[in-house]
């Protein structure tokens, strides 16, 4: 499976080598009980489009790669559903881990992997479960990500911030990079994570900060000597597991390292480190962008059954309302959902649980989620 030199790119591709690395992780606690450990949201169909949210991440970046260049990170029980979903994918493109250790050890291993199979590539991390409209110029952003990796630059892709939400981090942006093939790419300041609302409202009035969407494009070099000079022993563990991965010693080998790695996101170990030393740029996405963190969100993506503003992710047959507007309506069982007189409400029929709560305490459904185990109803998280 090693190899000393890099796959060809297709020929309507950029010259370097490009992988797509899409860490498959978390369970998707406000999606309960929708999205389960044993089904988290990325294996579902979210959008009525037919394809899950991982699917669609696969449809999405495969045109960008190398052949055979997505590579799917994510743990051992998720791996065959994984496999099922996408029976193209190679199987040793499937990288497994044992137990979780955040982003950062995830795409980690990967570029470790891939420097040891293809040489000094660039790749890029792309979330499984992430929902993306305008694929044109998602493509041109990846372009121009590619672009300013190919000289050095660890890439982040900003989304345009349509509200001063608190619910995702931010990207300060400062001179433009100044290069032909990235054009729109600026030099990053730095990244601030989650702030509270009146902070948020600041950023926005500067028309200077984006939102973090947690995609990063760079060479698998420059990703790893970063993790080198911040965090050597993490950087060490996961060159031993790479270096043993395609040989028999790989399961001795993780058993042994990768529970003592450190759990770390991307952005805390490298990100913000290298934009203070200013090594980091970001490109921004002019494409539309929903992470689906809630059902509130969910909303926005489904099409309106009626005048009313309500949304159905199912079988629209099995929900009657009645002076009921805004609902968001998941008819997951046989059963017929009937909401009566309530507007704004979340209704999740499950075969073994129900949720009801209203948009906008969407967000806290994970709240729910922490008493179910708190009550040692395990089973049904």
């Amino acid at each position: 499976m090693s190899s000393s030199s890099p796959q060809p790119a297709r020929p309507d591709q950029p010259s370097t080598p490009f992988y797509a690395v899409i860490p498959a992780g978390g369970a998707g606690t406000r999606l309960w009980p929708l999205s389960r450990a044993d089904e988290p949201k990325f294996l579902h169909d979210l959008t009525g489009s037919g394809r899950s949210l991982i699917q669609a991440t696969v449809d999405r970046v495969s045109p960008l790669t190398v052949p055979d260049g997505v590579v799917v990170v994510t743990g051992t029980a998720h791996a065959p559903k994984i496999a099922a979903q996408l029976p193209d994918l190679p199987a040793e493109n499937i990288l497994t881990e044992t137990s979780p250790r955040d982003s950062m050890a995830a795409i980690g291993l990967a570029a470790a992997v891939l420097q040891e199979r293809h040489g000094d590539v660039v790749l890029g991390s792309f979330a499984a479960d992430q929902v993306i409209a305008g694929r044109d110029a998602f493509e041109q952003a990846v372009r121009e990500g590619i672009a300013a990796a190919e000289e050095g630059y660890v890439v982040t892709i900003g989304i345009a911030a349509s509200r001063p939400s608190t619910a995702f981090g931010y990207i300060h942006g400062g001179q433009p990079l100044g290069l032909a093939g990235a054009p729109s790419a600026r030099h990053v300041l730095g990244f601030t994570e989650k702030p509270d609302a009146l902070t948020a409202q600041r950023y926005l009035a500067t028309g200077e900060y984006r939102w973090n969407a947690g995609m990063f494009i760079t060479r698998a070099s420059v990703l790893l000597g970063h993790l080198a000079e911040q965090r050597p022993e993490l950087h060490d563990g996961l060159r031993t597991i790479a270096r043993a991965w395609d040989t028999p010693e790989r399961d001795e080998v993780v058993a042994r390292v990768w529970p003592a790695l450190e759990k770390i996101a991307i952005d805390h170990a490298v990100a913000e480190p290298v934009a203070a030393q200013g090594g980091v740029v970001v490109v921004p996405g002019t494409f539309g962008w929903d992470d689906v963190g809630d059902f509130n969100s969910l909303a926005a993506l489904l099409p309106s059954e009626d005048g009313s503003g309500s949304k159905v992710l199912g079988d629209p047959g099995l929900v009657v309302r009645v002076q009921s507007a805004g609902s968001v309506v998941v008819p997951g069982g046989k059963r017929v959902v009937t909401v009566l007189g309530l507007d704004d409400v979340v209704v999740v029929d499950t075969p073994d649980a129900i949720l009801v709560t209203t948009r906008a305490r969407a967000q806290q459904v994970k709240d729910i989620v922490t008493e179910l185990r708190e009550r040692g109803l395990d089973e049904l998280l």
